[in-house]
């Protein structure tokens, strides 16, 4: 009984063994192919992951290629392991021809420290490192380049670097620094560059008590040449101006143009005899003035020029920069003043006459409107010696050196443009003793004339001041006459007669002062709403000894009455001269201390009661 049992329980109990078995492999083939599941997607993936970094590098070798950087691989003592086709052109080689080539053949060799400093430099921080320097290409040309450098982690030795060209950048950086420092036009030293230049010369001549000079140099009347031909032949002789002086001096010596048509010339080591270094400067203007005088071809147009200049010696004393520019300038002032194409040494006589024009500047700037101004009054009477009108004319009695002569003062007020404070005072105070007169028995037909000076005149709001003036003053202005001199007439004709027709028609009149001493002009004269014309007393002066003078105050005369035009003669001081010009030629006024001297309004009255 028990092997049947056994028996029977035996096939079961292998079916349950194959049955255990088939579902093992089943499990087994499950797992096997979803490992191969797995391996296939992985295969893809890495199939994939192979094709993109296939791709990537295809994308990088284009990039490196065709990129507008140069890159390029160094090693075993920096040479070239590797480089793209823009670092092969910017070292102006074939790629072939450059590779396992030390770079340093290529490095300028003023640049080649600073080329070992950063190779060290790169070599030595984990960082990107950067530098410029400038390569001397294959063809010979310079170019100028930006490195940046890396050391890769895994390749001991090696450096990886970009070049990019900077060439251009380089260039307009120079070119910056250039016109900082030099004139555009002429290529000289501008004026920041040889000021600094003299600052060390002054300096080490000085220290050295050796001699040096600075020259001033102006191209006289070149704003006839910028007027008349304009601005492009004014450059063509600056141009040709600078090359000129360059050509006159050493290699040790400056040339430089501040601006404008002015130049200048600076010498060192002139020696330590003051001398000898002037009589050099000396020959060297000379031979400025030589070259400078020669005349220039311009475009077609062949022009003149001559050069004035001033020279200021240093180094003997203790001088600084502005004493020397000061005094190369009152220098150039003498040689201009000297009538042009002069060359004039700074001396201290010179420097005591300007010193002597400041302060007379400056005491007649604190005079202006004060009580040192007076005006006083010189007569104009007509043929049977009766006074119809007088002049204003403007004294200044200094405290300390009493009365200054017009001819002192008034030059020295247009120049500093003190003339159009002094001239609006004068004008005012003319216009309130003419309304004073007018209120008393026997002056109220008096005419006062009151000088003008060319730049009041010009003045914007001339016209404005003057109609200003007889309001506020309540003077007549039919009694009031402008008188103003023919430089007026040199520029800017139509401004003065438009100016002279609005006061005209408010009864102002017009006198012209010194007639025939300046710029004469019939047709200006037709133009001009004139009442009066004035002989200067040069002509007066010597109508009963020169013919010629005689001759010209009857001409004026005549011409001056045909044009229906009063004339005056200043100056008058004898009876010939009072019987020539009134009795003979009919002379409508005459003025002169031979009826009487200027004087103060109470002095005048009294005159005038008198005669």
């Amino acid at each position: 009984m028990q092997l049947t049992s056994d028996a029977k329980a035996l096939p079961r109990l292998c079916a349950a063994t194959r049955n255990a078995s088939v579902r093992r492999a089943e499990q087994l083939l499950y797992e096997l192919q979803a490992h191969q599941a797995e391996l296939q997607a992985q295969n893809e993936e890495l199939r994939r992951t192979q094709a993109a970094l296939a791709e990537s590098g295809e994308r990088y070798a284009d990039l490196y290629e065709l990129a507008p950087v140069g890159y390029l691989t160094l090693c075993g003592g920096a040479t070239i392991a590797a480089i793209n086709a823009a670092g092969a052109a910017l070292l102006g080689e074939e790629r072939g021809a450059v590779l396992h080539l030390p770079f340093d053949r290529f490095v300028a060799a003023r640049d080649s420290a600073r080329w070992q400093r950063f190779v060290r430099s790169v070599l030595r921080r984990p960082d990107r490192q950067t530098c410029e320097l400038a390569l001397q290409r294959g063809d010979g040309r310079p170019v100028y380049v930006r490195l940046d450098g890396i050391r890769p982690d895994l390749e001991p030795g090696v450096l990886r670097i970009a070049l990019t060209d900077i060439t251009e950048r380089k260039a307009a950086e120079d070119e910056i620094k250039y016109l900082a420092c030099y004139d555009p036009l002429t290529r000289l030293p501008n004026r920041r560059l040889w000021l600094e230049r003299l600052q060390r010369a002054v300096a080490s001549c000085t220290r050295r008590q050796r001699q040096g000079a600075l020259l001033f140099i102006d191209l006289d009347n070149f704003k006839n040449l910028n007027d008349t031909l304009g601005h492009d032949k004014g450059d063509l002789l600056l141009q040709q101006a600078a090359q000129r002086l360059a050509a006159c001096v050493g290699d040790g010596d400056t040339v430089a143009r501040p601006g404008g048509d002015e130049f200048i010339v600076m010498l060192e080591d002139l020696g330590q005899d003051v001398r000898e270094g002037a009589l050099r400067v000396e020959t060297l203007g000379a031979k400025i003035q030589d070259a400078l005088g020669r005349s220039y071809l311009l475009g077609g147009y062949e022009f003149h020029c001559t050069p004035s200049i001033g020279a200021a010696l240093f180094g003997a004393r203790q001088e600084t920069v502005d004493d020397v520019l000061r005094q190369a300038e009152l220098a150039l002032y003498q040689a201009k003043g000297a009538g042009r194409n002069a060359v004039r040494f700074f001396d201290q006589e010179m420097q005591a006459a300007v010193s002597a024009q400041v302060a007379r500047e400056n005491d007649l700037r604190h005079a202006i409107g004060g009580p040192q101004f007076v005006l006083h009054y010189q007569a104009q009477v007509d043929a049977g010696g009766r006074c119809r009108g007088v002049e204003a004319l403007l004294r200044w009695e200094h405290p300390q050196g009493g009365m200054v002569s017009p001819a002192e003062f008034i030059p020295l007020a247009e120049a500093s443009g003190l003339i159009l404070p002094l001239g609006r005072w004068v004008l005012e105070a003319a216009c309130r003793q003419l309304a004073v007169w007018a209120t008393r028995p026997g002056m109220a037909h008096l005419a006062v004339a009151v000088n003008i000076s060319p730049l009041q005149f010009r003045h914007a709001d001339f016209v404005e001041h003057v109609l200003a003036t007889l309001r506020n003053t309540g003077a007549n202005p039919q009694r009031l006459k402008l008188e103003m001199t023919e430089s007026l007439l040199v520029s800017n004709v139509e401004d003065t007669i438009d100016k002279m027709n609005v006061l005209k028609k408010m009864g102002v009149g017009f006198s012209l002062d010194d007639f025939g001493t300046g710029y004469s002009s019939l047709s200006y004269l037709s133009r001009l709403p004139l009442d009066q014309l004035k002989i200067d007393r040069s002509f007066v002066k010597n109508i009963e000894s020169n013919d010629n003078d005689a001759v010209i105050c009857a001409a004026t005369i005549s011409l001056a009455h045909s044009l229906k035009l009063k004339v005056v003669a200043e100056g008058v001081e004898t009876d010939a001269q009072r019987y020539f010009l009134n009795t003979v030629h009919h002379c409508d006024l005459l003025q002169g201390f031979l009826f009487s001297r200027p004087l103060p309004p109470a002095e005048f009255e009294a005159f005038l009661w008198r005669n």
